[in-house]
């Protein structure tokens, strides 16, 4: 017999006969676990029984599923029917809840929870059958469905009249405190009673309600002396001050000495809690040693309770800082430097774990969290004055931790610790670099979320007026947000990236123009054509757009507009021609449309006859948005869109390009109806975008007017530098006449420094770009810009005027660039910006040195952006 090859088409096909074969085995359980007609019979019930009938019938012999659901429904019938259903459901429900599974009880207890309220229900006529069914089961041997009980108990009771919690909750609750109950029910009534104190007068509660608090502070089970410890900060505030030094203190003094760390541990967290129930007096003479030796014990043995007292120390501090002596306020500042390093070793500055139990370790790490997430309120108790001598060596050992978690914490609070440093923000500059450089994404990321503020806070207070005071180390910062840039880039995590370059629209006002030219915008062409993951690639964009919109120098902005059409308009991957139309669509909103329309419209529309369909499907849905750029005036802009329609119109051959085209062009008509006329709201709203785009091309003018005033200033200055230069020479090479010669330079030189310090003066009023915040008196935007257009005519007076209108459209800019980002930013804009040539680290150089640098300028645009075209 011979055996013929089977074809790989064969040999397939008996492969999936096997798995049929297969699914047979499978299929067979499932039919065996179908309902068979007897069982469908007792499934079904009448149709004609109403909802009450039927729910008497399914609860009296019904299943388990149909038990269960008319316990959910029970709510429905009450709110159809309250008195047949409280007349014969609700005591059958209080039947099949005797042998009924945790199911049915959890399923139960959220149902009379929501009958309860209820406010449609009369609750003075059915209460009682409803709370004896809830106080019934709150002795349940399942620990899970006595709790779920209790629950519904103590949600119910902000429901409840005053007499019924007396009557129903209250009497049975005098039994339930004795020894000779359980447990669970000893803790049940400690929670009862620390909700209903609020129900009752100060008299009532003390009379009544006290002695049975007492019992249960002194119960045999520390379950019960914990549970009910901390439940009298309730029960304090429902006696108030005058009673609380009385009936309370002692108890919680004798509770913090407990022989039970969890007994302690409740005292502990009651008291911090109560603080401002104690005058000053308590507090210095009670409080204080108490907590003292609370903390030493702790931090002698009790690993367990130290986690808690670590997250308290900060409102520990601050609640008991008004009583404090110098002496005391010492200790609890000692006592949190030994927290921050329980557990570490300190080698060369750095914090190295020692060897511990890993669950040792692992409670001493959760310790130091604690400590630097109370950090930023331990800096106020300290007084930020004195930040650099007891401080600074605790942050910086929280910074340089090697647990995750702590480093985590200390940069998700660091703006926090900038914002209290004020002028000397400067001292935590090394740890804000150490930071953005860490191994640990997760670390980035905390920081990220305040890293707007924290930048702007750290570059505009680090030159405070104070003689101590230095700036921020400019250049550090920025190669460490390179840094940063660069290893979230490299990582899976693109949304730490996206979130990265979100903060980096903050730029501009942090570091100079050049520093953003030269470092950073390359790195966004790179991300546009380049990065893989679409949101990285769009915040990129809008990033690029911020730096183009800020950007001071002509020659730096040509060149950017013209790569953005050679890598992105003009680029042969569709992909980065598709992020050209998001930045159009951006651009539209953060410039004027003259500027628009002037650099970034005709490539847009030159798309029209891109051979992807995808670039000609966002096209047409953009149109719209593209002519609502176009002033009637620009007539030749008209045509050229009108073309572009007619073209897609005439040659469009993808389906679901022309849908959207038809859309778009019915569209464009209803613009073109409707703009001469229309509602007044519509033109409310028309003539306020008006406004809008005449302050932005006003800006924009103001930017190349700023750049011009500051070129006549360098050259003033330079020229000045050069004849000085050129007397001294003279003076020393005149033999004779030394003095006469030196006494005239002299006399020049106030003059000529005169004027160059009043042109200096001008110029740094006028720079757009500056640290320094505006002065409260310049809050008036329109007056500036009115003052601007009256004082519009060539020569000095118009440079006078520029200062003070460039001040109010800053703020105006970064409004405008706030509202188009993606992820608002919780940090307030600050009106100034820093300014390119301002720089204190990129601009040390003298005037000799400017000069060279704009002779060279065309040869550092040639290797600027020496980028590759984007992927294929």
């Amino acid at each position: 017999m011979f055996v013929r090859k089977m074809t790989p088409s064969q040999s397939s096909l008996y492969g999936e006969i096997d798995d049929l074969q297969d699914l047979t085995f499978i299929e067979r359980p499932i039919r065996r676990s179908l309902k068979t007609a007897e069982e469908i019979d007792k499934l079904t019930v009448d149709e004609d029984l109403n909802d009450i009938e039927r729910a008497v019938y399914l609860l009296s012999s019904g299943e388990d599923i149909q038990r269960a659901s008319v316990v959910i429904n029970l709510p429905i019938l009450v709110r159809q029917n309250p008195a047949e259903t409280f007349r014969r459901v609700v005591p059958k429900v209080r039947e099949v809840l005797h042998v009924a599974g945790g199911d049915m009880q959890l399923a139960a207890a959220g149902s009379f929870l929501t009958i309860l309220q209820d406010d449609i229900v009369l609750i003075q006529t059915h209460t009682h059958s409803i709370l004896q069914i809830v106080l019934l089961n709150l002795d349940h041997r399942d620990t899970v469905v006595s709790n779920a009980w209790l629950e519904t108990l103590l949600s119910a009771i902000d429901a409840l009249p005053k007499e019924t919690i007396r009557q129903e909750i209250l009497s049975p609750l005098l039994s339930k405190h004795q020894l000779s109950q359980s447990v669970p029910a000893r803790l049940a009534s400690c929670r009862i009673l620390g909700k209903v104190v609020c129900k009752f007068e100060s008299l009532i509660v003390k009379k009544d309600l006290l002695p049975l608090v007492r019992s249960l502070c002194q119960d045999v089970e520390y379950e019960v002396r914990a549970c009910m410890c901390r439940q009298l900060e309730n029960i304090t505030r429902g006696i108030g001050v005058d009673h609380t030094k009385i009936e309370v203190l002692p108890e919680l003094v004798e509770l913090a000495q407990d022989e039970a760390s969890t007994v302690r541990l409740a005292a502990f967290d009651t008291i911090i809690n109560l603080l401002e129930m104690f005058d000053s007096d308590d507090r210095s003479c009670v409080i204080f040693p108490l907590v003292k030796a609370f903390c030493e014990k702790c931090f002698k043995g009790d690993e367990a309770v130290l986690a808690s007292l670590s997250f308290q120390y900060g409102k520990l501090c601050h609640g008991l800082s008004e009583s404090f002596t110098d002496e005391q306020h010492l200790w609890f500042l000692e006592f949190y430097k030994k927290l921050c390093c329980l557990g570490l070793q300190h080698e060369n500055g750095h914090c190295e774990s020692q060897p511990y139990p890993l669950e040792l370790e692992n409670k001493y790490a959760l310790v130091r969290r604690n400590c630097a997430y109370n950090f930023p309120a331990v800096v106020l108790f300290a007084d930020p004055n004195h930040f650099l001598s007891e401080l600074y060596r605790t942050f910086s050992s929280l910074c340089h931790d090697p647990e995750i978690s702590v480093r985590r914490t200390a940069a998700s609070g660091f703006h926090e610790v900038v914002k209290l440093l004020g002028p000397n923000v400067h001292y935590v500059h090394k740890e804000l670099i150490t930071l953005l450089q860490d191994d640990s994404l997760e670390v980035l990321d905390a920081l990220l979320n305040n890293l707007q503020e924290t930048l702007e806070l750290a570059t505009s207070r680090g030159e405070g007026a104070g003689p101590e005071s230095k700036q921020v180390n400019i250049p550090d910062l920025v190669a460490a947000l390179v840094a940063a840039e660069q290893k979230a880039a490299s990582s899976l995590h693109w949304r730490v990236h996206e979130k990265l370059l979100q903060c980096y629209s903050c730029l501009p006002r942090v570091v100079s123009g050049d520093q953003i030219y030269f470092r950073f915008l390359q790195r966004m062409f790179s991300i546009i054509t380049n990065n893989n993951v679409l949101p990285v690639q769009r915040e990129a964009v809008r990033t690029l757009c911020v730096f183009l919109r800020y950007n001071r120098k002509q020659e730096q902005r040509q060149e950017i507009i013209s790569k953005i059409k050679q890598e992105l308009a003009q680029g042969r991957s569709y992909w980065n021609r598709l992020r050209y139309l998001d930045l159009c669509d951006i651009t539209i909103d953060l410039f004027s449309k003259s500027y628009f329309c002037k650099h970034l419209l005709i490539p847009a529309l030159e798309l029209v006859s891109d051979p992807v369909a995808n670039v000609r499907y966002k096209l047409c849905y953009m149109l719209p948005k593209l002519r609502s750029t176009i002033r009637p005036a620009d007539k030749h802009l008209v045509q050229q869109l009108e073309f572009c329609v007619r073209k897609l119109l005439c040659r469009e051959k993808d389906k679901d390009v022309m849908v959207i085209l038809r859309k778009t062009v019915l569209e464009l008509d209803k613009m073109d109806i409707t703009e001469p006329n229309g509602s007044y709201l519509q033109y409310h709203k028309r003539h306020e975008r008006e406004l809008l785009d005449q302050k932005k091309e006003k800006e924009e003018t103001l930017l190349l007017e700023m750049e011009l005033l500051e070129r006549q200033q360098s050259e003033a200055k330079l020229a000045g530098e050069k004849q000085t230069d050129k007397k001294q020479r003279d003076s020393k090479s005149g033999m004779s006449g030394s003095k006469g010669m030196s006494g005239s330079t002299l006399g020049a030189t106030p003059s000529s420094s005169t004027g160059k310090e009043m042109r200096r003066a001008k110029l740094a009023r006028s720079r757009s770009l500056s640290g320094h915040p505006s002065t409260p008196k310049m809050t008036n935007s329109d007056k500036t810009l009115k003052g601007k257009d009256s004082g519009s005519c060539p020569g000095s007076g118009k440079s006078a005027m520029l200062p003070i209108n460039d001040d109010n459209l800053r703020s105006h800019h970064f409004n405008v660039a706030s509202s188009i980002s993606s992820t608002a930013s919780t940090s307030s804009m600050p009106v100034l910006i820093r300014s390119n040539t301002s720089s204190s680290v990129d601009h040390r150089s003298n005037g000799n040195k400017e000069t060279q640098s704009r002779k060279l300028s065309v040869q550092r645009k040639s290797n600027s952006f020496g980028m590759q075209s984007g992927r294929e």
